[in-house]
């Protein structure tokens, strides 16, 4: 079977840059011509590279990502893309900075499976709690500026 690495990159924002998670899988051994990248929030999987790279995944390949939030961060989404990805698709998954814990090409007897979805669980519930957390700090941020004064949206001219 010919095994293919196909890489998958994330960030939040246009503004964002995901070179060190490219860097990261290119060391790996992705070629960057099978790394998929997307410039969008992570709450849901409506992303258009997240959906043309699974299209590309076949089984016996490994799909490479940096950390378990460049997946996602919701937690049930998260959960349910790894089972489609490594169970119905038939493709491995390495989570870069989880060494072994999170290498589905590694362990596959019963207790590195369990082991895998213990640590899967855990890491998914924090990575939408770190969203939840951003979230909350962002509207704490709003809200203070607006005391200070400070307006927001677009400024509005007055021509005489």
């Amino acid at each position: 079977m010919n095994k293919k690495l196909i890489g998958y990159a994330r960030v939040s924002s246009i503004t964002q840059n995901e070179d060190r998670q490219i860097i990261a899988l290119t060391e790996y051994g992705v070629p960057k011509s099978r790394i998929y990248s997307d410039h969008q929030s992570g709450k849901d999987f409506e992303r258009k590279n997240y959906k043309r790279m699974l299209k590309k995944l076949k089984k016996g390949d490994i799909l490479v990502i940096k950390s378990i939030d460049r997946l996602g961060r919701s937690y049930k989404d998260v959960i349910k893309q790894w089972q489609y990805i490594t169970q119905d698709i038939g493709t491995d998954i390495v989570v870069l900075d989880m060494g072994g814990l999170l290498n589905t090409t590694l362990h596959k007897d019963l207790i590195g499976t369990l082991i895998s979805d213990i640590v899967l669980q855990l890491l998914s519930y924090v990575a939408e709690n770190e969203r939840l957390n951003i979230r909350q700090r962002q509207a704490e941020g709003i809200a203070a500026a607006k005391v200070r004064g400070v307006k927001f949206g677009k400024p509005k001219y007055f021509y005489s």
